[in-house]
């Protein structure tokens, strides 16, 4: 995303990678709770997970530790926040809203993504273009139909309920998955997002 040479460059290029991160996936988290609470479950609000205030999400491993290790090696900065509860019990329909409170997150994702390019062709800071950047990744990398992503639960919910019953076994192989896909699918992310954000770059 940002590189730079001298000490003191690399000091600001991790603070603005890890405040971009931070913003991103408060969204991402404010969005899964925003939705859960409007469609009937509370938990989330109640553990003040409706807020734009990076604190309330911050996970350290996910938020500070393993970003900062990737852009000391020179790497996009990428992590995850605390993951947003939602009670199903409390859902009218739990199958259909739990992929919308899923989905919820993603969206928010292209939302600021589409914002943020919209500013980087008024403005032309690159700064902006690594906010739509991550936010693309964050958006289509979550979309992945593998556990504990919220993908998992967006196709679970376009599922008929007897498909959806067996789909929901894969669950429990979620990290198994995931290990998998950093390994051996990591490039086809990448094949996603660039095209992406040129499309977005280019509003």
């Amino acid at each position: 995303m940002l590189t730079a040479t001298d000490p003191g460059a690399i000091f600001i290029t991790l603070l603005i990678s890890l405040a971009i991160l931070a913003i991103s996936i408060t969204f991402h988290e404010a969005a899964h709770a925003l939705v859960a609470d409007r469609l009937g479950d509370p938990t989330a609000r109640y553990q003040g997970r409706i807020s734009l205030n990076p604190l309330d999400h911050i996970d350290p491993l996910g938020t500070v530790i393993l970003p900062l290790i990737l852009i000391i090696a020179g790497l996009p900065a990428f992590g995850w926040a605390k993951p947003t509860p939602f009670n199903p019990w409390n859902l009218s329909s739990p199958k259909r809203d739990a992929a919308l409170i899923s989905l919820a997150g993603p969206v928010s994702n292209l939302i600021v993504a589409t914002i943020f390019a919209v500013l980087f062709r008024l403005t032309g800071f690159e700064i902006l273009a690594a906010v739509v950047q991550l936010n693309l990744v964050l958006a289509v990398f979550n979309l992945i139909p593998i556990h504990p992503l919220d993908g998992f639960k967006v196709v679970g919910g376009l599922l008929p309920k007897t498909v959806y019953l067996q789909w929901m076994e894969f669950e429990r192989f979620g990290p198994l998955f995931l290990i998998a896909f950093f390994f051996f699918g990591g490039r086809f992310l990448g094949y996603l997002v660039n095209p992406l954000l040129t499309l977005f770059l280019g509003l």
